[in-house]
């Protein structure tokens, strides 16, 4: 079971998204999602989000609520519990990430994206929804064949 997080940093009514065109090897290869990782040996949710998004935006976040778990279960790769958050307030200027391109997008252009489906479902609820959730997406290749949701 792999752990990880991932966040939506806001501006503008606009997220901060990764477009993965860099690596060769990469499960989210031409995808749009937030910035984020694996966890290290020893690290809180809150640590790794934090070191994370550091290293892939060079931005250092001062506000950020955690926002749902995403329980990611796939035929094709291995398992994943995902620590979803969002940050309103950071300090300091974008920068070049190694992983792909990183790009202010209007919320309301989101699902015009190349976006996995359960992404969709995860980004509707960061929207419509204020508490804490937790949602499973289950994968056959890359197609989402359910979803569990629980709102708290």
């Amino acid at each position: 079971m792999k752990l990880t997080t991932l966040c939506y940093i806001e501006k503008n009514d606009s997220y901060l998204m990764l477009h993965r065109v860099k690596k060769e090897v990469d499960a989210n290869k031409d995808k749009w999602i937030g910035v984020g990782g694996k966890f290290m040996e020893g690290e809180t949710p809150e640590e790794c989000l934090l070191r994370e998004v550091w290293e892939e935006t060079g931005l250092k976040l001062t506000k950020y609520r955690f926002r749902g778990i995403v329980s990611f279960v796939s035929d094709k790769w291995e398992d994943e519990y995902m620590h979803l958050f969002t940050a309103t307030e950071y300090e300091g200027e974008v920068t070049e990430c190694d992983e792909g391109e990183l790009v202010w997008v209007p919320k309301k252009q989101l699902f015009h994206l190349n976006l996995w489906e359960g992404d969709k479902i995860f980004l509707k609820l960061l929207d419509e929804y204020e508490g804490f959730f937790s949602l499973k997406l289950k994968y056959n290749g890359e197609k989402l064949v359910e979803t569990q949701i629980e709102k708290y």
